[in-house]
Order: C-alpha cells, then structure tokens, then sequence
C-alpha cells in the first residue's frame, strides 16, 4: 500500500493510503475538479459587507405599507430618493417585475400606466 498527503491550493490536507493506481486517480480527480472550477463564470456575485441592495429597499418599503395605495415607478424612485437612493426610473422597472412574478406585489394599469400595490 501506497501513502501520499496532498495539501489543496485552499490548505485542507488530505492523507491517502491505496495503490500507486489510486493515488493517481485522485490527484488527477483534483486537479479537473480545479481546473473546472477556474473556468466556469461566477453565477452570483457577492456582494460587499453593509452593501444594500434595490430589492431589499423595496421590499423594506412593501413591509412599512408603501404600497398600501397603488403607486407608479415615480412615487417609487421619489420614496427611495428620500431614503437617500438615488436610482433611475429605468433600473426599478424589472425589480419591480419581479416582484409581480414572484407574486410579492400586484401591478394594475390605470390611466395608460402601470402601478403597484401589495
């Protein structure tokens, strides 16, 4: 029986006994699974610590009864920018389309244009 200690490029240290055969197969096993993770693109980006996100001032307005009332991407951008969010009207409008997908606000035409309420 073989031995060998492989030391992973993340520091976990791994103790193989087996044949020469084994032991090859593994470290081989290794490396494609690195090598894979190398390639593949990242699919959710992390976000920096304290870092606040649109959906999550939206939906801080959803649970403080922002959309009791039936309100447009205008009223939207106007309440985030009195939080201090600065953001376009044009960068609300799919959150805001996901959250009516997900079935987390309704959305209503009236007048030839689109509002929310919960």
């Amino acid at each position: 029986m073989a031995k060998a200690q492989i030391t992973t490029s993340q520091g976990i240290k791994v103790n193989i006994e087996g044949t020469p055969a084994e032991i090859t197969a593994v470290v081989h096993d290794l490396e494609r699974k690195r090598a894979a993770q190398g390639s593949q693109p990242a699919l959710h980006r992390k976000t920096k610590p304290g870092r606040v996100l649109l959906v999550d001032l939206i939906a801080s307005l959803v649970d403080g009864g922002f959309f009791k009332k039936p309100r447009d991407l205008a009223s939207i951008r106007t309440a985030l920018a009195e939080m201090g969010h600065h953001y376009p009207v044009t960068t609300l409008s799919p959150i805001m389309l996901r959250l009516v997908r997900k079935r987390n606000l309704r959305r209503i035409k009236e007048q030839k244009r689109w509002v929310y309420v919960q």
